[in-house]
Formats: structure tokens, sequence, C-alpha cells
């Protein structure tokens, strides 16, 4: 059973769970700028943010009194939150990378008739 947040570490609880929140969402924005840059700089932020984040997570389950299997979700989702952006960025390389290749075969493919092609911003500032 899981007992309730004492009131001690209530602060703790929203302080750190406040922290999961921003450094998750820093993890993200920084792994995507640094993939999307090729900067190393971005990269080594990303993963220092991970760092935080782990940090925050290991006191939140500390201050919610989760034992047992609970502390194996938390490690699982760990692992899960930093192999996703890797995954996620091969996918999305991958995904764009057929319909690049498509776009040039297919004449009608939403890539070669998008309304924001530069041939169609071309001929609206001809306008």
């Amino acid at each position: 059973m899981i007992d309730p947040v004492e009131l001690s570490k209530f602060f703790i609880a929203f302080f750190s769970a406040a922290m999961v929140i921003l450094t998750g969402a820093a993890y993200a924005l920084l792994f995507a700028l640094a993939r999307l840059n090729g900067r190393r700089l971005l990269m080594v932020m990303a993963y220092l943010s991970y760092g935080l984040l782990a940090v925050s997570v290991f006191l939140l389950s500390d201050a919610l009194n989760l034992r047992g299997y609970w502390r194996i979700i938390v490690w699982l989702m760990l692992a899960g939150y930093l192999l996703a952006p890797h995954g996620i960025w091969h996918l999305c390389r991958a995904t764009h990378a057929a319909s690049h290749d498509t776009a040039h075969t297919d004449s009608t493919s939403y890539a070669s008739s998008n309304c924001m092609s530069s041939n169609y911003l071309s001929s609206k500032k001809e306008v």
C-alpha cells in the first residue's frame, strides 16, 4: 500500500514534480535542436537536462513513498524517455526520406503540390 505524502515532504514533491515537467521539456527541446542544427553543445545540454530529470524523478518517487515495483516502473519510464527521442528522430528521418524519394517519382504527390512550396511562394511575390 502506498502511504500518503507527509506534510514535511510536500514541498519536495511539489518542486520535484515541477522539475520533472521542466527538465523533460528541456531535454526534448534541446535534443531536437541539437539534431536539427548538428551542434554538440546542445546535445550535451540535452543530456544534462536528462540527468536533472532523473534526479527529479527519484526525488519525486522518494517523496511520494514509491517502493517495490513502483521503482521498477520509474526506471522503465526513465529508460523510455531517454530512448524515445532517438527512435522518433530516426523514424522522422526515414519517413521524410521516403516521402522525398516518392516526391521525385510521383508528380501528383502532396510534396510537389504543396501550396507552401517555393514555386507557390515566389509566384505570390511577383503578383
